[in-house]
């Protein structure tokens, strides 16, 4: 069953938030996730939510996804991270087809 990994970013420092960008897809990609959404605009229809940019990654399940959360690979991002952005970050359970 598939698993998500949604966050939401505020970016801090374009060109630490660029370096970060690049580490981070190049480690999803290792661990087989796929983005499903990578920014863009946010239209709110209903109540008082306004994120930034969302992004919406999918991984074949929610091990793999907790996998890649603790990977050597993944953690070159992160020392950029806080240089880069500030987030909510959320994984979940996607549905069985």
């Amino acid at each position: 069953m598939p698993a998500y990994v949604i966050s939401d970013v505020t970016v801090r420092n374009e060109a630490a938030f660029q370096t970060y960008r690049s580490r981070a897809a190049a480690s999803i990609a290792q661990y087989g996730g796929r983005y499903l959404v990578r920014g863009g605009e946010v239209d709110t229809l209903e109540g008082a939510w306004h994120p930034g940019p969302l992004i919406v990654v999918e991984f074949p399940d929610i091990e793999q996804a907790r996998r890649w959360y603790a990977s050597v690979e993944y953690a070159a991002a992160l020392d950029v991270r806080d240089a880069a952005l500030s987030r909510h970050l959320i994984l979940i359970d996607g549905m069985a087809p």
